[in-house]
């Protein structure tokens, strides 16, 4: 049954009233849904008010009530909503007001979490997507979501189905099998009232979000509490005439909403809860990518460094809260923005990711789209790479970010990228609390230090699965300041050590399970730790070795194409002979070869290894080389190396030179390279 807005005005001023006006139709026992991602369109003015009702307060309209009610209210949100202090949903944190909350991340409303730690409400932990799509699910009048989303961590059934204390004991998720494949199921609800946020209204309730930085899940909201027979209330900052508004840019249909209120004060609807108004958020102008100052080089820039390394060109990226977010500031630093495609749970593709308390919005966006589809695209595979916090892991490749102790954080969208995402990158300090180093001649130098251990026997709350990634074939990484871990079938495997660390004190000796180590573990990237930009947009640029090399088998030659090639280590050394050879060793026979060397570059120091794997080379798998680059100062530098490791160089300024010189071994035409 459609409830009939006792409000609704048939003349000028229509759906709009104000904020105590609207939260007195708001009754007891309601479950009430709030958009906003942190501060991002929530509508704190309607919160605000809610609040002073409830505790009996006198509003800036000099309206008193007898306080005490709405009593015993049911609060639903996907995202974060607060400042981790007063603001946001913290105001719906006393005991009374609420009775219950299905949340999708609790770390910035602790005047709830602490409610529901001392068991004075029921308390529920549900993936933020997973909750922007019951809103769509209840509006569809559908029984519930189905999806894999959650298997095997704390929101699965046989974990604890999200529940986060004593006094919750109703199930609200179930394991259901599909031709034989394991799914859950999170049962819906009716949305009694539903609290969005917008810029302009009309008279008649029509809604546009020109200043917001995202549309978040309002709409979805909006028609799932219409379609149970609740209420919409909507905030906005101002009034447009009736009829005005473009209706493409009406987000939210006037039929979807009971009532509007027009903030009372700026701070009621600024665009963060940091920003009043930044027009860069709201796509009204973009910024130049060099506004964005470099990190200071230390413990956290050195993590996002090496997590940025596995950037491939064309990524799709999500960044996590927290160090993640430094990931974006490298990429900027590095020129690589635009190669990638960096995006943001709430909506956000493209563009710059904002940290702090402006989280979710982002400068330069290509496009802002609203969260349930976002998640729609997370859940089926759109993410090619997901970089996300890390603050406990245990020896199966477990992480723990929600739970620890009496503090609850909450998943948000933790779940549903960590699970549905290729590659993932866990990125945190290697303890936690605060980490004594210093950067110091391209090495790590770690002090004294007092913090506790992130890698534990067993975490305590499970909000990513090792095992179920495993199961999906996923790559995943665990990436600090001082190692790099990864996950196989045994559990993680130590894979790299920082220069300067020392593998027994500073790393085994500070964790509660020892890592498979099988061998030396290789250097982390020296360039990670040192002042100078890293280069990565000719590493993410860079040709792959299997595309550079060519086997002509009708004529038997071999084509070697290192235009624009880096040579920075001993590594690189070796995977160019391991292609080579891969290529050439099945022939069972030696081959000529040419080399394209135009714009190639080699570290002054690695000039003699290199030559003495080209003589390896040379004595195995050619019969004759020659080699061209118009470069007059690295002809003279390989030609000088090969000469003394008693190579015969063979190095030409052209292309055509070192054509004519092969020719002549060769009993047909030789085909040309690129370069």
């Amino acid at each position: 049954m459609r409830h009939n807005h006792p409000l609704k005005n048939p003349g000028s001023s229509g759906k709009i009233v104000t904020s105590d006006e609207a939260v007195r139709l708001i009754r007891d026992g309601d479950t009430v849904a709030t958009a906003g991602f942190v501060g991002i369109g929530f509508a704190e003015n309607i919160a605000v008010a809610l609040e002073r009702r409830f505790l009996g307060e006198t509003g800036d309209e000099g309206e008193s009530t007898p306080g005490g009610h709405p009593r015993n209210l049911t609060l639903v949100y996907a995202a974060g909503q607060g400042d981790g202090k007063e603001k946001g949903l913290n105001h719906f944190g006393h005991a009374g007001l609420i009775a219950r909350v299905i949340g999708g991340h609790w770390g910035l409303v602790p005047a709830i979490s602490e409610l529901a730690m001392k068991n004075q409400i029921e308390a529920w932990n549900l993936p933020q997507g997973v909750i922007c799509h019951l809103y769509r699910d209840i509006a569809a009048g559908k029984a519930g979501t189905l999806t894999r989303v959650g298997l095997d961590t704390f929101v699965d059934p046989r974990h604890g189905g999200g529940r986060l204390n004593e006094v919750t004991t109703t199930d609200l998720v179930r394991v259901m099998e599909i031709d034989g494949e394991e799914h859950l199921f999170y049962k819906a609800f009716p949305i009694n009232v539903g609290i969005i946020r917008a810029t302009t209204a009309d008279p008649d309730g029509n809604l546009t979000m020109e200043r917001e930085a995202l549309t978040l899940e309002a709409q979805a909201i909006a028609m799932a509490a219409r379609n149970s027979g609740g209420i919409v209330i909507a905030q906005v900052e101002r009034i447009a005439d009736r009829g005005s508004l473009n209706a493409r840019q009406v987000k939210i249909p006037g039929v979807m909403v009971d009532c509007v209120v027009v903030a009372e004060r700026p701070e009621y609807h600024q665009q963060t809860f940091a920003a009043a108004y930044n027009p860069a958020y709201a796509s009204e102008i973009r910024v130049p990518a060099s506004s964005i100052p470099p990190m200071p080089l230390g413990v956290r820039k050195v993590a996002a460094r090496r997590a940025a390394q596995e950037l491939r060109a064309n990524d799709v990226v999500n960044l996590g809260i927290g160090m993640p977010e430094a990931v974006a500031s490298v990429a900027a630093e590095e020129r690589i923005i635009d190669l990638l495609t960096l995006t943001a749970e709430p909506g956000v593709i493209g563009g710059v990711p904002a940290g702090g308390l402006d989280f979710g919005a982002a400068t330069n966006a290509q496009a802002i789209i609203d969260q349930p589809a976002q998640f729609d695209f997370y859940d089926g595979g759109g993410l090619d790479i997901a970089v996300l916090g890390l603050a406990q892991v245990d020896r199966e490749g477990n992480v723990n970010v929600s739970k620890f102790g009496s503090r609850v954080a909450g998943a948000g969208g933790f779940i549903n990228i960590s699970q549905n995402t290729g590659t993932v990158v866990f990125l945190g300090s290697f303890l936690a609390g605060r980490t004594a180093a210093e950067i110091r001649d391209g090495e790590l130098h770690l002090a004294d230090e007092g913090g506790a251990a992130k890698f534990v026997d067993a975490v305590e709350h499970r909000t990513f699965s090792g095992r179920q990634a495993l199961a999906n074939g996923q790559q995943v990484l665990y990436v600090t300041e001082r190692c790099v871990f990864r996950l196989v079938a045994e559990g993680l495997e130590l894979i790299e050590i920082a220069p300067g660390v020392d593998l027994e004190r500073d790393i085994l000796a500070r964790m509660a399970f020892r890592p498979i180590i099988k061998g030396e573990p290789t250097p982390m990237d020296s360039r990670i730790f040192r002042d100078a930009p890293m280069d990565l947009r000719t590493d993410l640029l860079a040709i792959p070795l299997s595309d550079r090399l060519l086997l002509d088998a009708d004529q038997k030659t071999f084509f070697v194409d290192f235009e624009g090639l880096q040579v920075r280590t001993e590594q690189d050394i070796e995977e160019i002979h391991r292609a080579v050879v891969d290529k050439l060793a099945p022939l069972g026979e030696r081959v000529p070869a040419i080399v394209n060397y135009d714009q190639f570059s080699i570290l002054p120091e690695l000039v003699d290894p290199y030559v003495a794997m080209v003589q390896d080379l040379m004595d195995t798998h050619y019969t004759n080389v020659t080699r061209y680059t118009s470069n007059a100062f690295l002809r003279a530098q390989l030609g000088s190396a090969m000469r003394r490791g008693e190579v015969l160089p063979n190095l030409f300024e052209s292309r055509q030179q070192a054509e004519a010189e092969l020719t002549t071994t060769l009993t047909g035409p030789v085909r040309r390279i690129r370069g």
